[in-house]
């Protein structure tokens, strides 16, 4: 029998019953699922982490096994049923210290509490017939169909391995794969307005595994099995540190804002690089943190707080529409961390995986370009509006600035890097863009371009 409760599996299913709604992210359901006022031990929300987390990680992969044991189409399974099943082959297949009897018999109880009896007899088949044969089930061939194959072995949409096979080979694609589908180190990034990295890292060396300096980040620490939640290690109420992958801090070094300077944040959010541009600014000069979430803002002032930065001021405002504030003008530094696929971040955020189509891709490259065009008036001559997002994809990346440098005349692709850290700057390709890659750099993907007003 597992030694964890079945509370949390119940809470683990509730988040992805949850997370089939497209308009869900992660980070809210969690948020939303976890009491606070009555909080699971440690134990029992690091599994329900481990459970979520990993279905939807592997959440392709384990609907080709349930196709095969399944005498029901798959199209006619209720989602609220595949994902019991999802969850006891997860434990099956992936969680050694879960026995198989233990997965099977879980599962059957969570469909006993939520479905009707005949459901509960399908799933006890299925996750019985899976438990004695999943390991002799063979994937498509790879010869025959490369993109069935990779895509039902590496639990990915078959759309975006199609998608990968015009740009990168079977090898490259199969890396990219295995580095996105490894769980990653939790990175951290050092306040320098209060403290150093070295003393960071000394601080909080008995409380993780592993703390090790970032590679191209000279604030970064590279973390693993932290002993307790991040909020409660040493430094963090004192604002020592941000939790922020080395891709992200690497693109705010590209704004190239100094002390004094004016920078709009035109995409805020919950203020992770607000933070950092306020600590290279040394906390001196004015930063306007534009969202259009209100909550999202008021979570950025009081991060804002903790980190002791005085310069930044929120404004709500929506960039689908054009920027008519005339105290809106004038900025030394605009900063657009656009809103994206996400395509670089899966490996964090599994649950993209299932909600990007190719579709998507376009919607996004309208209102990338549509928010640069509501931008560049804000920006002052010989200023920089710094494009930036979370994905490695041509659509959102190059064919963007592509559009609006052919219809901005008075912006020029500013190939300048020198306000990288040195050896940071080897991320920068030939054709002046900076751009990273889980399966190469270790960290997360991203896409930067500085774009110069000229007149």
């Amino acid at each position: 029998m597992s030694k964890y409760q079945p509370d949390a599996r119940n809470i683990a299913l509730k988040i992805l019953n949850a997370l089939n709604s497209e308009y869900q992210t992660i980070d809210r359901v969690f948020e939303q699922s976890l009491s606070v006022s009555d909080p699971l031990p440690d134990r029992d929300r690091a599994f329900v982490n481990a459970l979520v987390y990993g279905v939807l990680r592997w959440r392709g992969r384990l609907d080709y096994f349930i196709k095969h044991f399944s005498n029901v189409k798959f199209s006619k399974i209720k989602p609220e049923v595949v994902n019991i099943i999802r969850l006891g082959l997860f434990q099956m297949m992936y969680l050694s210290r879960v026995p198989d009897s233990a997965a099977v018999n879980t599962s059957v109880n969570l469909a006993k509490n939520n479905a009707a009896p005949w459901i509960v007899k399908y799933v006890n088949a299925v996750l019985r017939n899976a438990s004695r044969s999943y390991q002799d089930v063979p994937f498509p061939s790879i010869n025959k169909d490369p993109v069935k194959s990779i895509a039902a072995e590496n639990s990915f949409p078959e759309w975006l391995i199609r998608k990968w096979s015009g740009h990168y080979n079977i090898k490259e694609i199969k890396l990219i794969c295995k580095a996105i589908n490894t769980i990653p180190s939790i990175t951290l990034r050092v306040n320098s307005l209060k403290t150093e990295r070295e003393k960071i890292i000394q601080r909080i060396e008995s409380e993780v595994k592993n703390a090790i300096p970032t590679d191209f980040s000279p604030h970064g620490i590279l973390i693993k099995n932290p002993r307790k939640p991040i909020p409660t290690l040493q430094g963090f109420r004192d604002g020592f540190f941000q939790v922020q992958d080395e891709a992200a801090q690497l693109v705010t070094f590209l704004l190239g804002s100094k002390p004094g300077d004016t920078v709009l944040d035109a995409c805020s959010g919950h203020g992770g690089k607000t933070g950092h541009i306020a600590a290279q600014m040394k906390n001196s000069g004015k930063i306007i943190a534009l969202d259009n979430n209100n909550k999202k803002l008021i979570k950025l002032m009081s991060e804002m707080d903790r980190l002791s930065v005085s310069i930044v001021s929120p404004y709500y405002f929506d960039l689908n529409h054009p920027v008519e504030d005339k105290d809106l003008r004038g900025f030394d530094r605009v900063f657009l961390d656009a809103p994206c696929s996400g395509l670089g971040v899966i490996r964090r955020n599994p649950d993209i995986k299932w909600k990007t189509s190719r579709k998507n891709l376009k919607r996004y490259k309208e209102k990338q370009i549509l928010f640069l065009k509501n931008l560049a008036p804000v920006v002052k001559s010989g200023g920089i509006l710094l494009y930036t997002v979370c994905t490695t994809e041509p659509e959102e990346n190059e064919e963007v600035v592509t559009a609006f440098l052919k219809e901005h005349t008075g912006f020029i692709h500013d190939k300048n890097f020198g306000m990288l850290p040195e050896n940071a700057r080897s991320l920068v390709n030939e054709h002046g863009f900076f751009k990273t890659y889980p399966h190469i750099h270790n960290m997360d993907g991203f896409f930067s371009a500085r774009l110069k007003r000229i007149k």
